[in-house]
């Protein structure tokens, strides 16, 4: 096995296990390939999906395979067919999960289009966004970047896996948006690249997965649930329904994270990921929804309830994160796993060094 040249971009540190099954699965993945034991996972009954720990590291072990894989892991193990199997009785439940919890969204007559719409219009999720925007204080926020940078450093990547499974208007749409979250071509324009700025900024660790060990259960979730999507071709309606959810509810809130940073004193560069968000997802809305979605469903029509059944479960997954952050801030204790007192991030240009005690905790949490 090779030693990436840059550790920026992956393969990630195996994270602690949180339970018996992923402890099985981290220390299976620091040998060779091996058939793990036929019962591993077959009596899995977790009270909660969504929270359970064990569950949710279990998955993201096993679809991180898929992606940049584990420092030292052998990338044999991607297709070791006993592993496979584990993860589909993780996936069993964790998809039955996601049915409970959204039902069966019914398509309108008006179309896909306008279900997508009404998903959206009559999402009432808490205010995190709000929150953030105008009451936040620093250590709230750099927690809020260390959950979402489990996704933002590899963004876009769980939606591409639906490329090749497509075709014709639907598949041009998708490389339309996809191109703009790749910076068309270009790395400094990168989605990714503008979040690890972002990091940057905030004083936090930039390398590719350096939060999942602090990242809980339900933001692992949000992160399991494109990938579950994004490996199964059966589930390419649904992927394409959550990228726009995504889309299609993401430009306010953006604009509020971005003014939360400024309110913070922060500048261009730290805010600059999500002012880039503002724009590109206003123009990406109408595409995911009319072009791509709709030319999936104009092309194979018994899709339809698949994408509005990708897209209720991307909004309701965003609901309990955000849930679980407010919560947390309320009750006055870290929405992460493992709160320590680290260094104070890098004074920002726009933050003076007298400003800056009034917005900063003494003791943030340690984000490695």
């Amino acid at each position: 096995m090779s030693e990436p040249a840059d550790r920026r971009y992956g393969p990630a540190t195996l994270p602690r296990a949180r339970g018996p099954l992923s402890a099985a699965v981290v220390e299976a993945l620091r040998r060779p390939p091996h058939d793990l034991p036929a019962d591993l996972g077959v009596d899995l009954d977790p009270a909660d999906p969504f929270t359970d720990e064990d569950l949710q590291l279990t998955l993201f072990l096993c679809y991180e395979l898929h992606y940049r894989g584990w420092l030292g892991v052998d990338e044999s193990w991607e297709w070791q067919p006993t592993l496979l199997a584990l993860r589909a009785r993780c996936e069993r439940v964790f998809e039955a999960a996601l049915r409970r919890l959204v039902g069966a969204p019914t398509v309108p007559a008006a179309g896909v289009a306008a279900g997508l719409a009404e998903l959206v219009a009559a999402d009432n999720g808490p205010a995190l966004a709000a929150t953030l925007q105008r009451r936040a204080d620093l250590t709230q926020f750099r927690e809020f970047v260390a959950h979402r940078s489990v996704y933002h450093l590899r963004e876009a990547d769980p939606h591409s896996w639906a490329l090749p499974r497509l075709g014709g208007p639907a598949k041009a749409a998708l490389v339309e948006i996809q191109t703009d979250e790749y910076g068309n071509g270009r790395l400094d324009r990168m989605h990714a690249e503008l979040f690890r700025r972002t990091l940057d900024r905030l004083g936090l660790d930039t390398g590719y997965g350096a939060h999942v060990d602090v990242a809980p259960a339900v933001t692992l979730a949000t992160n399991n649930l494109m990938s579950l999507f994004g490996l199964h071709r059966r589930l390419r309606g649904a992927l394409l329904g959550h990228l726009a959810a995504f889309e299609m509810t993401s430009s306010l809130p953006n604009r509020r994270y971005g003014n939360g940073l400024r309110r913070l004193g922060f500048d261009e560069v730290a805010t600059r990921f999500y002012d880039e968000h503002v724009e590109a997802d206003a123009v990406h809305e109408q595409i995911a929804a009319h072009d791509m979605c709709g030319g999936l469903v104009r092309a194979e029509p018994a899709l339809a309830s698949d994408v509005l059944f990708g897209a209720a479960a991307g909004l309701a997954v965003d609901r309990l994160f955000a849930a679980h952050l407010l919560d947390s801030w309320a009750a006055g204790r870290s929405s992460l796993r493992a709160p320590a007192p680290p260094a104070l991030p890098a004074v920002p240009p726009r933050v003076s060094l007298v400003a800056l005690p009034a917005v900063a905790p003494p003791a943030p949490p340690a984000l490695v």
